[in-house]
């Protein structure tokens, strides 16, 4: 075998930008609990019992830890970056949410949550501004 003079560089592969959402390496389960039957737990328990391979970040601001798992009290929290956010809160609170996502460089998001266009102006209202604070990423 010979010695190359040059380095010899290997193809990269780039990732297209919906594998975030459909092949994530690690999910955030923003408004994950341990209460009985809410989607948060329900969630997050099926995240970790089959697992998809890739880390799970629970986001609770009033638990140390959920399910047995250390728990953050925000996405600007977790010391790693965010594949894909699933977002299981109140529809009040998911803008500001997504806002946080988009600053904290979070690829993708999935919102789970009542309350927008369905209820009138007030959720039109909401999703509107969420739409504006996702397009900011």
């Amino acid at each position: 075998m010979v010695p190359l003079k040059q380095g010899f560089k290997l193809p990269t592969y780039r990732r297209h930008p919906l594998d975030a959402i459909f092949s994530p390496s690690n999910v955030a389960v923003v408004g994950a609990t341990e209460r009985p039957n809410s989607v948060g737990r329900t969630l997050l328990w099926n995240l970790i019992s089959h697992p998809f391979g890739g880390t799970v970040y629970p986001i609770n601001p009033k638990r140390s830890n959920v399910l047995g798992i250390h728990a953050y009290p925000s996405i600007s929290d977790v010391p790693n970056q965010i594949d894909l956010a699933v977002i299981v809160t109140p529809a009040r609170t998911v803008p500001n949410v997504i806002e946080e996502c988009v600053h904290a460089g979070v690829k993708g998001a999935i919102v789970i949550s009542a309350g927008f266009k369905e209820i009138g102006q007030e959720g039109v209202r909401l999703e509107q501004e969420i739409l504006q604070k996702a397009r900011q990423a």
